[in-house]
């Protein structure tokens, strides 16, 4: 419990510690993850983006070369239709002769092809008969000497492509004689992708043919995208790399690091996590940092703290234990009964002692234990300190310190907490003021409630009317196993366990206590009082 308080303070203070502008800064309240988000979102950007101004690229390089072909096609299919490149009276139509002329003498550029055809779809005239243009690629490097000669042609696969060809090319003249210009991008019996155009050939409002013009520089222009989307697609890459490095980097080389620094502690080689270059971090992985300082840190002081505690239980129960075995080492050598009476009540104080200080050693042992397993519930002080103090009341004995209770307080007075723990510090207070309170008097008990003084509003004070105590003390009576006494007190009826309880059990339900002597109207000591200031229900512990 008191490793979780502490946990939990530690957030609350890095918590204020921050400017109130960070948090802002943070992607769904992490950094890091807004930072890994980022970088990957800005390389998928790049690629999309350079995918997107490629691909209107190259329609607008498509389209522009149509826009060429057409101007071309339609000066041409002027000519051609001229009446000097038809024959026939009344009924015109296209001269083969003339119109291959045509493709002579109008020069067709390097990479474009182009064909006439008739208005019944039979070609009259084709730019790479009329111009001796044969279609081909380079023939590939020559082999050594001797080597067979491996010639793989897949003559299915080359009559198919040229009859996908030839019937989209026949679907294009189809459409171009029905009148419509057509603009396409198709495959060529060779298989290469072309840009082509077909335009009707008129002799005034009468189709004589078609004309056909078709570029194949498609997969240069295609091949020339894939060249400049290289660019982007590398910048990607790198981004990518850059954002896996860096996560290397600032991700799992600290939590190795810092995975490594637990297993030291795990194998005692150290107390607790300190790497400073990670707590310095305002990230995550500065918060992992601090986090797990801070709870080696409190494991470390809570190991202290039981090593401290180990030997003090040794010490004080080793006192009562020479205390018994001196009495019986006498008992033997003691003949007068007097003597042996004397010997007998000591050893029956000693062991009383001995069973009170085992007592509270358990209850202090198992404090944590009890504390972290009641879940929180609002209790009612006013009740509680009416239970606990009528049971006092009921079995007050003669001679014993009597109990009073005073409950100034209006409405209900509650707080968050656990009952059984509340009432142990509420007996301990009340044992121990007993305890110093001369015969006769009485042990006096309230309960008030003040809200102007800060988020503790309940006061529970315990006042007695003992010698008080001296003033060096005020705080050190909190530590365990303090059991200094006023002259003629009783020797060993406190263990010294009792308001280290209290104060543990407090602080655990968010609360303070404090040891103050009251002073009368001459400046004198009148007795001591022990104050415990807790948050009623609705203020956080």
């Amino acid at each position: 419990m008191a490793l979780a308080t502490a946990i939990a303070k530690a957030e609350a203070e890095r918590s204020d510690d921050r400017p109130p502008g960070r948090r802002l800064m943070r992607f769904g309240g992490s950094r890091l993850g807004g930072f890994i988000l980022a970088l990957n979102l800005l390389s998928l950007l790049i690629l999309f983006g350079g995918a997107l101004l490629l691909n209107e690229w190259r329609t607008g390089l498509i389209d522009a070369r149509q826009e060429s072909l057409m101007g071309q096609a339609e000066l041409l299919a002027r000519v051609l239709g001229d009446k000097d490149y038809t024959r026939g009276e009344p009924v015109p139509e296209l001269d083969p002769t003339q119109s291959a002329k045509v493709l002579i003498d109008r020069f067709v550029p390097a990479g474009q092809r182009a064909r006439i055809f008739d208005r019944d779809g039979v070609l009259i005239a084709d730019s790479f008969d009329v111009s001796d243009t044969i279609e081909g690629a380079p023939l590939p490097p020559a082999l050594p000497a001797g080597t067979p000669a491996r010639v793989t042609v897949d003559a299915a696969r080359l009559d198919a492509t040229a009859a996908e060809a030839n019937a989209a090319l026949g679907e294009e003249i189809q459409a171009a004689l029905a009148g419509t210009a057509q603009a396409t991008v198709r495959r060529s019996e060779s298989g290469d992708r072309v840009v082509s155009v077909s335009l009707p050939i008129r002799h005034v409002q009468q189709v004589l043919g078609v004309l056909t013009l078709e570029a194949n520089d498609v997969a240069q222009i295609l091949d020339a995208q894939r060249r400049a989307l290289m660019p982007f697609a590398l910048v990607a890459l790198a981004v990518n790399l850059l954002a896996s490095l860096l996560l290397h980097l600032f991700v799992a080389r600290p939590v190795m690091r810092l995975s490594a620094a637990a297993d030291e502690v795990k194998r005692g080689r150290a107390r607790a996590i300190s790497l400073p270059d990670l707590e310095d971090r305002r990230d995550e992985i500065g918060d992992l940092a601090r986090s797990l300082e801070s709870m080696t840190e409190t494991l470390s002081t809570r190991m202290d703290g039981i090593e401290r505690f180990a030997a003090d239980v040794a010490h004080e129960i080793k006192n009562p234990l020479t205390s018994i075995r001196s009495a019986l080492e006498t008992l033997d050598l003691v003949k007068e009964k007097s003597q042996r009476d004397r010997l007998t009540a000591l050893l029956q104080q000693d062991v009383r002692r001995l069973d009170r200080l085992i007592t509270d050693i358990s209850n202090a042992s198992r404090l944590d234990a009890e504390l972290s397993r009641d879940r929180p519930r609002p209790v009612d002080l006013a009740a509680l300190l009416t239970d606990i103090v009528g049971v006092y009341q009921t079995t007050v004995r003669a001679g014993e310190a009597a109990v009073t209770l005073d409950l100034a307080v209006e409405g209900p007075a509650r707080v968050m907490g656990r009952d059984g723990p509340l009432g142990q510090v509420l007996r301990n207070l009340i044992d121990n003021a007993r305890s110093f309170s001369p015969t006769g008097r009485e042990v006096r008990v309230s309960l008030s409630r003040d809200d102007s003084e800060g988020p503790l509003p309940l006061r529970i004070r315990v006042d007695d009317d003992g010698p008080g105590i001296p003033p060096e003390n005020l705080e050190t009576v909190f530590e365990r196993f303090y059991t200094s006494r006023p002259p003629g007190a009783a020797f060993g009826s406190n263990s010294g366990l009792g308001l280290s309880i209290v104060r543990q059990i407090v602080a655990a339900h968010g609360g303070q206590v404090t040891a103050t002597n009251r002073l009368g109207p001459s400046g004198k000591v009148e007795g001591a009082r022990f104050e415990v200031a807790l948050p009623s229900v609705g203020r956080r512990p």
